[in-house]
């Protein structure tokens, strides 16, 4: 549970009851695909029992788990079945498709085979923490997230979140731990980073299983080349890979975290009090040490909706939270982080990702 991690900061204006999140996400529930549908999505019961809740709570941590269903079409696959429509027409009529034509044919050829396609099914478990007002998401992928908010802000009314946005940004951050040696109170540097460079060139260096306290790093760094991954480990007790853009990947419980528990202490509700009892202090403490939590436009976004203004509709506004490239001193200077601004209903704009695929779905 909790493998990566994307979070946003609720809009303090939102109030709801668990019973309200239920009668909203029961509106959209998760069903497979019919015949010629090449996607489905929807909210599924967290515990895996069927006709179960949709939403649960945990020593007041509420969970939610979206499914997504896919059909799996080859394109070269899809390609042979135009192709053979196309020649069956020319042969007939002794002409081939136009443009237009040819379009449809594609059309045609995909309702043909979309029945006889394999499915592929995932799941992402949304966590939402009313106390702290956090909205966790189970994903690495900037876009699998970007689906799931926009669905949240849609089925609950007045929702507003913004990525979370620090003083100071991560990849100036990282950068200065790793030039200096000096990680924050409470965490360590582990054996992984990935550094880049702002130029033209794009070099990338990366080191795995691999001690980072050397000169080579501090050089790289000097040289203009900044980190955009960086394992850590929090407390003895959570290791991660944080990201330039915020997000928690390879999130993973130290043994000491279960010093105490039994073999047969598992199941949903023990691996959520796990999980969030863990998390819930984490995140806190990550954002202190990125300088603590900059002014957004979550706020804004809360009091527009009160006045039934633009924000009350479900859209994304784009805000400039993503860390700029920083350059070469950053790790000396730790510049701020420039704040977004704005109506945020949605996610705010965040570095494109680069390995899709290995998000859960």
């Amino acid at each position: 549970m909790f493998k990566n991690m994307i979070v946003y900061r609720i809009a303090p204006g939102w109030q709801a009851d668990l019973v309200q999140v239920e009668e909203a996400l029961a509106k959209a529930p998760f069903m497979e695909c019919g015949a010629t549908q090449e996607k489905s999505l929807g909210w599924v019961p967290p515990r895996g029992e069927q006709h179960g809740a949709l939403a649960e709570s945990v020593g007041g941590q509420w969970i939610l788990r979206f499914m997504v269903e896919s059909k799996v079409l080859p394109g070269s696959v899809l390609n042979r079945r135009v192709k053979e429509k196309a020649a069956r027409i020319e042969q007939e009529t002794g002409r081939k498709p136009g443009k237009k034509e040819s379009k449809e044919l594609k059309e045609e050829a995909k309702l043909d085979l979309l029945p006889m396609a394999f499915t592929k099914q995932g799941s992402m478990w949304v966590w939402i923490d009313t106390e702290s007002r956090l909205l966790v998401l189970d994903t690495s992928s900037q876009g699998r997230a970007d689906e799931v908010v926009s669905l949240l802000v849609e089925s609950l009314p007045g929702l507003a979140v913004s990525l979370i946005n620090t003083q100071t940004s991560p990849q100036a951050a990282m950068a200065h731990w790793l030039a200096t040696q000096e990680p924050p109170v409470g965490f360590s540097i582990d054996r992984e980073c990935e550094l880049k460079s702002a130029d033209e060139a794009k070099a990338v260096v990366r080191y795995a299983r691999h001690p980072l306290d050397i000169e080579e790093i501090q050089a790289h760094i000097a040289a203009g080349k900044l980190p955009t991954k960086l394992a850590l480990t929090w407390d003895d007790r959570v290791s991660f890979m944080l990201t330039e853009g915020m997000q928690l990947k390879k999130v993973a419980f130290l043994d000491t975290v279960f010093e105490g528990t039994k073999a047969d202490d598992g199941g949903f509700d023990t691996d959520v009090a796990i999980a969030t009892g863990e998390l819930v202090k984490l995140i806190p403490d990550l954002i202190e040490a990125l300088g603590g939590e900059a002014e957004s436009g979550v706020a804004s976004a809360a009091e527009a909706i009160a006045a039934g203004g633009p924000a009350a509709a479900p859209k994304v506004a784009p805000t400039a939270i993503a860390p700029a490239a920083a350059p070469a001193t950053a790790a000396a200077t730790l510049p701020p982080r420039k704040s977004g601004a704005g109506v945020v209903t949605g996610p705010a704009t965040a570095p494109v990702d680069t390995d899709p695929e290995s998000a859960p779905f």
